[in-house]
């Protein structure tokens, strides 16, 4: 587990500003929902923190360390400990489900990559699923192997980017109290991207609402609805 800091985060693309002087604090242990419309600034905050992208001003420090600053990437993602599950999956056609899941232990060269593989298959119920393609798999069965993907490296930290937009409400379930078994289990935080307010009340520890660049509001889900803040209202009643 992760302490995550970001200190005056600023981001801008072609002139447009994305993300203005954002401080932020996520505890260790935390399941943090970050909540708002599209283009609030959510996708863009989990690619800095994962060293996709570098920020235009501020710091990103994960547990006392300096990782990203000003236009520079201090430690590369590779070696942040952090996975990350896209919201279209991102999974390789042309790999079957175990050679996806093992791609980052292949490149990691970690030898009982074949052993890590299967364990974790078994925890996500997708042994089965091992030998086939993406495309030979449900929607449930691609996000539990991105899952395990993400999972089987072993990270302190798991970036959720609206992943489960795509499925219905039984399959979204399954998937969620999946994870949300496995974070307790093995011992990591969640950062989680959603639109849906319904979701990030009932998951969250901390919510963070984001509106037009900038942090709204920060709090636990009672202490967001007690806030009083009318754009918190207004996007609770949408």
């Amino acid at each position: 587990m992760v302490e995550v800091i970001f200190k005056n985060i600023k981001k801008s693309y072609n002139g447009k500003t994305v993300l203005d002087n954002i401080d932020l604090t996520i505890p260790k242990g935390a399941f943090t929902c970050l909540l708002g419309s599209s283009g609030s600034g959510k996708t863009t905050l989990l690619k800095l923190l994962a060293g996709f992208e570098t920020p235009d001003a501020g710091e990103i420090w994960l547990n006392g360390i300096l990782v990203s600053s000003q236009n520079k990437i201090i430690l590369p993602p590779h070696k942040r400990h952090i996975g990350y599950i896209f919201q279209d999956l991102a999974l390789w056609p042309h790999l079957t489900a175990f050679d996806n899941i093992a791609f980052g232990l292949k490149t990691g060269k970690v030898p009982a990559y074949r052993e890590r593989v299967q364990e974790m298959a078994a925890r996500l119920n997708i042994t089965e699923s091992l030998p086939k393609y993406p495309g030979q798999l449900s929607g449930g069965q691609q996000q539990l192997v991105a899952i395990a993907r993400s999972l089987v490296v072993q990270p302190q930290l798991l970036l959720l980017d609206e992943p489960m937009a795509n499925l219905d409400v039984k399959l979204k379930k399954i998937v969620r109290d999946k994870v949300l078994e496995l974070k307790e289990e093995l011992s990591f935080n969640i950062i989680y991207v959603t639109h849906d307010h319904h979701e990030a009340f009932a998951l969250a520890d901390q919510l963070v609402i984001l509106n037009d660049a900038r942090i709204e509001t920060i709090g636990t889900p009672d202490q967001v609805r007690a806030s009083g803040n009318a754009y918190v209202q207004y996007f609770i009643e949408l």
